[in-house]
């Protein structure tokens, strides 16, 4: 499953850490849940903790928006 928890964390200045602190688990169980199948509770409590909409977790990035891979700054490019 292809989450956007790690983005989403990095534009509130979260770390997975501080966020599995917030969820009362350790960052192992996060990651794992991220990066797995994780359930729809866990999905919840996630978008609660980050206070966002759930479907948010799952959007993809807007075809303007680009983040560079090496420094994960946001380019956004304009069409004139």
């Amino acid at each position: 499953m292809n989450l956007k928890v790690k983005e989403i964390c990095r534009d509130k200045g979260l770390t997975i850490t501080l966020l599995a602190e917030k969820l009362n688990i350790k960052q192992e169980s996060l990651s794992r849940a991220i990066n797995g199948n994780p359930t729809i509770e866990t999905l919840e409590k996630i978008a609660v903790a980050l206070d966002v909409p759930i479907a948010e977790l799952f959007e993809k990035p807007n075809a303007s928006a680009f983040q560079c891979p090496k420094c994960g700054v946001s380019l956004h490019v304009e069409i004139k």
